[in-house]
Parts: C-alpha cells; sequence; structure tokens
C-alpha cells in the first residue's frame, strides 16, 4: 500500500490522495454519510430532497470517498447513495456491518458470521453492486469468536462480493489479529483535535501504510472554547473551527482520510474547503501541543 500526497486544484484535491490496498485511491478528504438520515440515526431525513443535493454537491466538490454503513438509518444512509450516485463513476462507497438497530441511538453489536454475511448481501442490493469496494467490520463483537468474524469477512472476499476489508473502533491488537486472516486496508476510530486517545492506532497505520478514517473528526474539545487558541488561528485564517480541525488531520498524517458529515449543502462546502486551510509550522505544532 502506498499514499501519495497531490497538488491538483479543486476545493478537496488540495487534501492529496490515498491508496487502498494498493490499488484503490481515493481523495483524502472523504464524506460520511451518517447524517443525512432522521434523529437518532434513524430513520429518513427530514428532506430527502436536500440529503440527495448534499451527496451530489459532494462528488461536484471532488469527493470520491463516501462513507456509510447499513445501520445508518438503517439502510436509509445506503438507499439515498443509490438514489444519488448510482452508478457511481469513480467514486468510492465504503460501508459496514455489524451492528444492529432496535430504535434511535441504540446500537447492539451483533458479530454472528451469519449476520454479517446477510450484511454484505443487502449491502450490495441496496447499493446496487456486485461488489463493494470497502467494507469494514462496525465493531468486533466480544460475544462471538473474532476468529469467526473475521473468517467469515475473507470468505465473502475471497467470493467476490468485497474488493477491501477494514475495521472500525479497535486496538492495534486487534488489527494485527485480524491481519493474521486477511489484509486490514482501514482502521476508522474516533481521533481528533481534542481526542488522540488512538495515537497508538494512527501511529501503527502509518507503519503498515493502512488508511486511517478518523470519526467525530470536527470535534476539537476544550480547544473550541470561546476565546481560545482555535479562535486566534481561526480569525487569522477566516476559516471555522470544523475547517482547522479538518486542516490539522490533513497535516497530521498522510494515511489520514478524514469523512466529516453533515445534511447541510452550506457546511458541506465550508468542509470541503478545509483541503485549501495551510496551517503555518507554528499553528499546526500550538494545536499539536495544546490537544495532547
Amino acid at each position: 500500500m502506498s499514499s501519495t500526497i497531490g497538488s491538483t486544484t479543486g476545493s478537496v484535491a488540495a487534501s492529496g490522495t490515498f491508496t487502498l490496498g494498493g490499488d484503490l485511491t481515493v481523495t483524502r478528504l472523504g464524506y460520511g454519510a451518517m447524517r443525512i438520515t432522521g434523529p437518532g440515526i434513524w430513520g429518513p431525513p427530514a428532506d430527502p430532497d436536500t440529503a440527495l443535493a448534499v451527496l451530489r454537491r459532494a462528488v461536484e466538490l471532488g469527493v470520491d470517498f463516501i462513507d456509510t454503513a447499513e445501520s445508518y438509518g438503517p439502510y436509509v444512509s445506503e438507499d439515498l447513495i443509490r438514489t444519488a450516485l448510482h452508478p457511481y463513476d469513480g467514486v468510492v462507497v465504503a460501508t459496514k456491518g455489524g451492528l444492529l438497530r432496535n430504535g434511535p441511538d441504540v446500537w447492539p453489536v451483533c458479530g454472528k458470521p451469519e449476520f454479517l454475511r446477510q450484511g454484505v448481501e443487502m449491502s450490495l442490493r441496496r447499493l446496487g453492486v456486485e461488489r463493494i469496494d470497502l467494507w469494514q467490520l462496525h465493531r468486533i463483537d466480544p460475544e462471538v469468536p473474532a476468529a469467526d468474524q473475521f473468517g467469515v469477512m475473507k470468505d465473502m472476499q475471497d467470493e467476490g462480493k468485497i474488493r477491501h476489508l477494514g475495521l472500525s473502533e479497535v486496538s492495534v491488537q486487534d488489527v494485527e489479529a485480524a491481519r493474521e486472516v486477511f489484509e486490514v486496508v482501514s482502521v476508522q476510530n474516533l481521533y481528533n483535535l481534542g481526542n488522540r486517545q488512538s495515537e497508538d492506532v494512527l501511529a501503527y497505520c502509518e507503519q503498515h501504510g493502512i488508511g486511517f478514517i478518523p470519526w467525530f473528526p470536527v470535534a476539537a474539545g476544550e480547544l473550541a472554547r470561546p476565546g481560545g487558541l482555535l479562535d486566534e488561528i481561526a480569525s487569522a485564517h477566516s476559516a471555522t473551527h470544523a475547517q482547522l480541525a479538518l486542516a490539522w488531520l490533513l497535516r497530521r498524517s498522510p494515511v489520514m482520510l478524514p469523512i466529516p458529515g453533515t445534511g447541510s449543502p452550506a457546511h458541506l462546502e465550508e468542509n470541503c474547503a478545509a483541503a485549501d486551510v495551510q496551517l503555518t509550522d507554528e499553528e499546526y505544532d500550538a494545536l499539536t501541543a495544546a490537544g495532547t
């Protein structure tokens, strides 16, 4: 696997590219499609037309990496993505499985092999593809042997249903165990300017050329307080806090693939514009030190 930082022009093109699994190159600043569903990530959005417009506008702005999951809605996000973007034309749609949904903001884990297989089969149907470019295990189920979960993932990859495999919210040890069964091309963990709890996982991903997808990427914790460091730097760049948080992530590591999510066209455009925010060395170092 390799990563290449690009310099082409465009709203997200300045974020550069990363190649997943040696053959799947995406622009590093992507889009997370969780927020195009209803409250509690449950049911349809209040305005489906706006959700479809956000997806299409993201692609117009150069986004070619969209992250979703069967559990978003559930199923709503995948359905909207197909309606808006099928047949995708170079846009990589990554999805996830392994969570049940039985109400708003309720996310039980289920790693039974038959459930994971069902999830992949249904995502294939909803997205309208013969093979999922990137399928990620949303959570490792502690009640099911990890080897069983990894095994069915590898089986489905060998059957041609999945191109590349990844994991979400895992430790270094989890990634190493999975790599004994299949090639792990991505890890999706909580990580942002204000929360660095996955530093060891990020370092491991850098060492092994694994894409690192930080979820909740625009959060800044205490750094976002009024009159703080973010306010000062934002003023210097005429930028938002979210743009600075994304700019910091993009600079933090060449394997970083931020996927900010929103249901607002205006926020989408702001987030995409973060690719053009260039922090000075002093600003980057100050933000890095302040968040540790």
